[in-house]
């Protein structure tokens, strides 16, 4: 049974939608429709606060990408802007602290992603822009484990789906570039 509720987007609160989703034990879709969805999304910023981070989808030498094990999940590396600094610098700089690396190139934007969580009773909207990188001849990776990244790992391609059964939605997002 689909169960539909029409609400206004001036009387739509997203801190308490999100409390409402979090809330739930069983697993539910959510569909917000409007005929102008940048209005909407602007109205549902308002009140929340909003984090800017970048990060990276990091390829080595022999088309092995880099994945990090962070809080029982695989993850791309990625961290916040720092105030004044450039998001490509930023994505460079979180991949290189959080794997112990340097990335030799910078490719280009792959996407941008939002996602929502709770951080100290507040509902936090993070926006990542993600790059693709290169780093060759770095075999040697150091997880950053005051970030609560306990392994850092080379992946082929086709082991992808060892990922994607621990992951993220918005990672899988990501990832899906490699396959275009």
């Amino acid at each position: 049974m689909v169960n539909v509720q029409q609400v206004e987007i001036q009387k739509l609160d997203f801190n308490s939608f999100y409390y409402s989703v979090v809330s739930k034990k069983a697993k539910e879709d959510y569909l917000l429709l409007t005929n102008n969805p940048k209005r909407m999304f602007n109205e549902l910023k308002k009140n929340v606060s909003i984090i800017k981070a970048a990060g990276g989808l990091v390829e080595n030498e022999h088309k092995d990408y880099l994945f990090i094990f962070r809080k029982g999940k695989w993850d791309l590396p990625k961290g916040k802007i720092d105030l004044d600094e450039k998001t490509k610098k930023a994505a460079v700089r979180e991949v290189e602290e959080e794997c112990g690396i340097k990335v030799n190139k910078v490719s280009g934007k792959i996407c941008r992603t939002w996602h929502a969580y709770e951080q100290a009773g507040k509902v936090i909207l993070k926006k990542t822009t993600w790059y693709n990188m290169k780093a060759v001849k770095q075999p040697n990776l150091i997880p950053q484990l005051e970030e609560d990244i306990t392994e850092a790992r080379w992946l082929p391609k086709a082991e992808f789906s060892f990922v994607k059964e621990n992951t993220y939605p918005l990672i899988l997002d990501v990832i899906s570039s490699v396959d275009r």
